[in-house]
C-alpha cells in the first residue's frame, strides 16, 4: 500500500510537469505565430482628409466616399455679410478605394469652376510583428481644370491643356500613439497658365498636419502649409488650419477656421489671400458619408460556399 500510494504521487507530479510543460510550449507557438503576423497600424487620422489636404486614410477595398466641403465668407467682413454666412465657396467630391492600396477620386469647387481628378497610392505602411515600419507613406497626383471662361488679361491664350493645374505630394505620417499622429507633406503645384506673367508656374510648400485625440469619437486637428517660392509668398500667405472631427456611425463631420477658402491643394498653395492676422479667417466643415460599392467579404463567402457545394 506504500509503495503504490508513493508511485501514485511520482506519477501526478509527472503528470503536472507534463501539462506545465505542454502548456509552455503552446504558449510560445502562439506568441511565435503572433510574431509572424504583419499588423499595420490604422486610423491615423479620421478621414481622408486632415482638414483641407490630404491624409493618409483611403477608403477601403470597394467603398465609396462622399464629401461635402463648404467653405464660408471671411468672418472680418462684418454683420451685413452675416460674418461671411451670406458667401461660400462648396466642393462636392467622391472618393473611391480600388483595393487596400489606392485610391482615385475626384470633385468640383465653386472658386474658379474647378473639376479636379486625383490618385492616390499607398507606398508604405506603418506596422508592427514580422514586418515594422515606423511610419506611413502614401503618393497623391492630382489634376485641376479650371473651366472659368477666361482668365481676365490673358482670355486669348485659353485652351484646355493651359487650364490645367497639378499638385503632387509625399504624405508621410506616424501615429505616435493612440492619441496623437502627425503628418508631413512635401508638395509642388504646376500651373499651366498664371494670372500674371510674372507669376510662378511651379510653387513649392512643405505642409504639415495633426491629430490630437479628446475622446473616442472626437479628434483635435491642424493643418500648416509654409510656402518655399518667393514670389508666390510675397503676394499670399501660409495656409493656417484648426479643427475638429466628431465621429457619428457612418458619418464624420469636420468643422474648421481656416484662412483659405479652397480645398484643392492646386488652390490651397499657391492662392491663399488671407491672414490670420488681419482676421481673414473663414468658418467651414466637411460631411464625410461612406457606402459599400462592392462587399468582397460576401462574394469571398459564396465563393466559399459553392465550392463546398461542389464538393
Amino acid at each position: 500500500m506504500k509503495y503504490f500510494l508513493v508511485f501514485t504521487i511520482l506519477f501526478n507530479s509527472f503528470g503536472l510537469i507534463a501539462q506545465e510543460d505542454l502548456m509552455n510550449l503552446l504558449n510560445e507557438e502562439t506568441a511565435s505565430e503572433e510574431k509572424k503576423k504583419i499588423v499595420y497600424t490604422t486610423a491615423t487620422f479620421k478621414s481622408t482628409r486632415i482638414i483641407n489636404s490630404h491624409s493618409i486614410e483611403n477608403p477601403g477595398k470597394g467603398v465609396m466616399q462622399f464629401i461635402i466641403h463648404h467653405r464660408f465668407g471671411r468672418i472680418n467682413s462684418g454683420w451685413r455679410e452675416f460674418f461671411g454666412l451670406d458667401n461660400a465657396n462648396i466642393r462636392l467630391g467622391f472618393e473611391y478605394g480600388i483595393n487596400d492600396w489606392v485610391a482615385v477620386g475626384f470633385g468640383r469647387s465653386r472658386n474658379e469652376k474647378l473639376y479636379d481628378l486625383f490618385a492616390k497610392a499607398k507606398v508604405l505602411r506603418q506596422s508592427t510583428g514580422s514586418l515594422k515600419m515606423p511610419l506611413s507613406l502614401d503618393v497623391v497626383s492630382t489634376v485641376g481644370i479650371n473651366t472659368l471662361k477666361a482668365i481676365p488679361g490673358r482670355e486669348n491664350e485659353m485652351n484646355l491643356v493651359r487650364r490645367m493645374s497639378f499638385a503632387h505630394q509625399l504624405l508621410i505620417a506616424r501615429k505616435f500613439h493612440e492619441y496623437f499622429s502627425l503628418q508631413l507633406m512635401p508638395t509642388w503645384v504646376h500651373r499651366n497658365l498664371v494670372p500674371k506673367r510674372t507669376d510662378e508656374n511651379d510653387v513649392f510648400a512643405i505642409g504639415a498636419g495633426t491629430a490630437i485625440k479628446l475622446t473616442r469619437s472626437v479628434r483635435l486637428t491642424g493643418e500648416y502649409h509654409y510656402v518655399l517660392s518667393k514670389e508666390t509668398a510675397n503676394q499670399f500667405y501660409n495656409p493656417v488650419s484648426i479643427g475638429i472631427d466628431i465621429e457619428t456611425g457612418g458619418h464624420v463631420f469636420q468643422l474648421m477656421l481656416t484662412n483659405s477658402i479652397d480645398m484643392v491643394d492646386n488652390l490651397i498653395v499657391p492662392k491663399t489671400a488671407g491672414t490670420w492676422r488681419n482676421g481673414d479667417i473663414h468658418f467651414g466643415f466637411n460631411v464625410n458619408r461612406v457606402f459599400t460599392i462592392v462587399d468582397y467579404q460576401k462574394r469571398q463567402q459564396k465563393k466559399l460556399l459553392k465550392a463546398q457545394q461542389k464538393g
